[in-house]
């Protein structure tokens, strides 16, 4: 099964090129107007190579021909955190775009929904470790729908254009604020493991000094971010009138999680297993 499959279920047509390879991307922009670019490296491959330079390829091959718009997805609060790799590359692309002739829009996301369900919902369930961290910071996650629906509203307003904007969810959690909801739902206990900031903090100087644990160093700086306590939120409401959408039609985490337990919570009764059952997966 293709990772794609479900964009061409949606009447999509679908292209392949390769950030890390500039010379394929000139072919996959033919006939068209705007660009939404949301890739960024995975695990295994390198923030410098994917999130930088494969980036600045794009934008150039982007101006060169003569794309009308180009949406870029940032990272909240990324220009505040130079020490952050990650941060420090989106917030250079950021000032890039800027520099360039495009007419972009950058969207800075603070967390996502969905990544709730794969760090606690899941593995609660499947009575597996939950990792957490002891800080205090709170994080406003939004649904990648809402996201992507904010995304659509903004590539076609052009008051728009050339601006920076934050979205951020109704409200925002903890950590330990969202294993708890989990917990409530799935009526489980959650096995909790709690790494303190300090040892991400020194695990990442340890791997900082081996070439082949560099990229794993670099993800691990978002530990510096974890010890400042900061709150990951930003006012919506002029974000919401500019885009013309209703805040009351934004999904809420609370909502979310309440849906996704139900529908699970239902199956699990229907295949005669419990909430902590290892051997459950979805």
């Amino acid at each position: 099964m293709n990772p794609a499959d479900f964009l061409r279920d949606w009447g999509a047509t679908t292209v392949q090129a390769d950030l890390t390879d500039p010379t394929s991307l000139p072919a996959t922009l033919v006939g068209i107007s705007a660009i939404i670019d949301c890739a960024t490296a995975r695990p295994e491959e390198s923030t410098q190579r994917v999130d930088w330079e494969g980036k600045v390829a794009l934008i150039q091959c982007a101006q060169a021909m003569g794309i009308k718009r180009y949406m870029f997805m940032s990272i909240f609060n990324c220009d505040k955190h130079p020490e952050v790799p990650l941060m420090n590359i989106k917030a250079a692309t950021e000032e890039f775009l800027a520099a360039s002739a495009l007419e972009y829009t950058v969207l800075r996301l603070c967390g996502f929904h969905q990544a709730v369900i794969g760090n606690y919902a899941v593995p609660i369930i499947e009575d597996r470790k939950v990792w957490g961290t002891n800080d205090d910071s709170r994080t406003a996650y939004m649904d990648t729908q809402d996201i992507a629906r904010l995304a659509l509203a903004a590539l076609r307003n052009d008051a728009c254009s050339r601006r920076t904007l934050t979205l951020a969810g109704p409200a925002a959690y903890t950590t330990k604020e969202v294993i708890e909801k989990c917990e409530q739902l799935s009526d489980s206990r959650a096995q909790v493991s709690t790494v303190p900031t300090w040892l991400l903090k020194g695990t990442r100087g340890l791997l900082k000094g081996a070439d082949w644990a560099k990229d794993a160093a670099d993800r691990l700086a978002f530990a510096e971010v974890l010890a400042g306590n900061e709150a990951w939120t930003a006012p919506m409401e002029e974000t919401y009138a500019l885009l013309g959408v209703d805040p009351a039609s934004i999904t809420t985490l609370d909502d979310y999680l309440q849906e996704y337990f139900t529908r699970i919570m239902k199956k699990l009764k229907q295949v005669g297993a419990t909430a902590d059952r290892t051997n459950f997966y979805v």
